[in-house]
């Protein structure tokens, strides 16, 4: 008996609270509906984004939810209109969209689409599929969904706009890094930023993202890649993916920006931060030469209220500008990654660092909160 129009029971990793575990529950994903498709998630990787709900600090997430937005899976069923996918499909839930109809998605400027709710806190938006009801039911209540993908479940539902086709033999226990976090990172260094050939770069926090982005300058050819983090273990990763510098600011005499200006004569030409307090946002953008230096806000902390920028840093000649997804458009060019991935044209191995079992998801939260680990990859 096949599983297409019923009801699946199955596993998945519930946030019933802020400040406590996840509670591993069976839960029930109702059948897709229009445009939808069901998923069988079989890998997904951890993000300090998915952390970010069950902070006590943080205020608008909606709960109880089903986490995760870093996974890869294969079609198990699709709903009514659905003409892109079929069951058996390698797939990729996406939490930026590309309906490919709007006026974000058909301007070559950016990755947004409409249907993402751009007055919105992407972390919050996407909490209920488009009729506004949940597909998760658990324990006779509603769970809300994540990002629009809830990867932290055995099965998921997702819309066919936040869903990438992609080859089937792809590893699924390193493509799930596409979701977000090699994408963001990398493509925020090649679409976002605009690395040029011989420029000099300076990228703060080397997490999944921040290593990332190293590898997205040293492809569009930086000089110089200066890595910062206040974990000297990174350090060695950071430089086999192409950093020529590390420093770690608590080692230092002297404030982390005013080190990197004296290295370079007077600052790098693109900043990017990959850590998101104001601290380091702060120095990335002190970092940057004055002319044309360019800083990029790539992570931002789930406490983040504002940031003081003088008028005067910008009409000295810096810019500063943020990204989401790394600028990609998702459907369109997540399978073209997963292809360079397959060619070994992208490592993304050095990144993973655990394979745990998806039982396992709190020793990987405790692993991810205390920096041991750069990418947990969870498998079902």
């Amino acid at each position: 008996m096949g599983t297409k129009g019923k009801v699946i029971k199955c596993k998945a990793a519930v946030a019933w609270e802020t400040g406590k575990p996840l509670c591993i529950e069976e839960v029930e994903v109702a059948p897709p509906k229009a445009h939808e498709v069901r998923v069988q998630i079989i890998a997904t990787a951890l993000c300090h984004t998915d952390a970010h709900p069950i902070n006590p600090k943080f205020k608008d997430g909606l709960l109880p939810v089903i986490l995760g937005h870093e996974g890869a899976g294969i079609v198990e069923s699709v709903g009514p209109g659905v003409t892109n996918f079929k069951p058996g499909d390698k797939v990729i839930p996406l939490y930026m969209p590309q309906c490919r109809k709007c006026k974000f998605c058909l301007s070559p400027l950016t990755n947004f689409c409409t249907k993402l709710s751009l007055d919105k806190n992407p972390l919050i938006d996407q909490e209920l599929m488009q009729d506004k009801t949940s597909r998760f039911t658990c324990k006779g209540k509603p769970i809300y969904h994540f990002m629009g993908t809830s990867t932290f479940a055995q099965y998921t539902v997702v819309s066919d706009i936040n869903l990438a086709k992609i080859d089937d033999d792809a590893n699924l226990e390193r493509v799930c890094l596409f979701g977000c976090g090699f994408s963001t990172g990398y493509g925020a260094a090649i679409n976002t930023a605009k690395v040029t050939p011989g420029s000099t770069c300076a990228v703060f926090g080397l997490g999944g993202v921040g290593l990332s982005a190293i590898m997205g300058c040293k492809v569009a050819g930086a000089s110089r890649i200066i890595a910062i983090d206040i974990n000297s273990e990174k350090f060695t990763k950071a430089k086999a993916l192409g950093a020529t510098d590390c420093l770690n600011p608590r080692n230092l005499d002297k404030p982390i920006q005013e080190v990197i200006i004296e290295m370079t004569g007077g600052g790098v030409d693109f900043a990017l931060d990959c850590a998101g307090g104001p601290e380091t946002m702060r120095a990335a953008l002190d970092s940057t030469t004055a002319g044309w230096g360019s800083c990029t806000f790539i992570g931002v902390d789930s406490e983040m209220r504002g940031l003081m920028i003088s008028p005067v840093e910008l009409i000295m000649g810096r810019t500063v500008n943020g990204t989401c997804f790394g600028g990609w458009k998702s459907i369109d060019s997540i399978p073209k990654l997963v292809t360079d991935y397959k060619k070994k044209k992208i490592d993304l191995d050095i990144l993973v660092t655990h394979t745990l079992p998806f039982d396992k998801i709190n020793e990987a939260f405790e692993l991810m909160n205390q920096g041991k680990s750069i990418r947990i990859v969870l498998t079902f």
